[in-house]
């Protein structure tokens, strides 16, 4: 009786040891989750860039019809500008700030001489013109009005603000 109970004993002893060099080997199959994937931005290319003042325009005009027949909204990113077709998206970038804003044409403006661009309180706000009133930007076409895309503005902008 006792020699079976060693004979067991070393069994088990020998079959621990294998699994243990089995899976120290690393040939035991595990299931891994795929590498992440490396999400590559698209290319950017943008119109060739323009330059001009750019001025805001805000609460006075919130609820006015524009050239484009939207009612004006101030905290939505929209530019007027004088020939850009309604719908055009524009990224407008200050040149004090380089900072920048992706904006739609719904209006027609401004009226005022040697100016190129008038941006919403929204977009002023966010380039850092809104206190200054008038500025240097630098202008690009980013999507006609026509749904042709330089990058996808989806990139750029949610949804929401797309439909805005």
């Amino acid at each position: 009786m006792a020699r079976g109970y060693d004979t067991l004993y070393c069994m088990r002893r020998l079959l621990t040891a294998i699994f243990v060099l089995f899976a120290l080997t690393g040939h035991a199959e595990y299931a891994s989750a795929p590498p992440p994937r490396k999400i590559v931005p698209p290319k950017l290319s943008f119109s060739r860039p323009w330059f001009g003042q750019a001025s805001w325009y805000g609460d006075h005009w919130r609820g006015h019809k524009t050239a484009c027949g939207q009612l004006f909204d101030p905290d939505k990113l929209t530019v007027a500008h004088p020939i850009l077709p309604c719908g055009t998206w524009v990224r407008v970038t200050s040149v004090r700030t380089q900072r920048s804003e992706f904006a739609k044409v719904t209006d027609r403006g401004p009226y005022e001489e040697g100016r190129e661009i008038d941006v919403s309180e929204r977009v002023a706000k966010r380039i850092g013109l809104r206190h200054y009133g008038v500025e240097r930007v630098k202008l690009e076409i980013v999507r006609e009005a026509d749904g042709k895309a330089h990058p996808p503005m989806e990139y750029y902008v949610s949804k929401k603000e797309l439909d805005k």
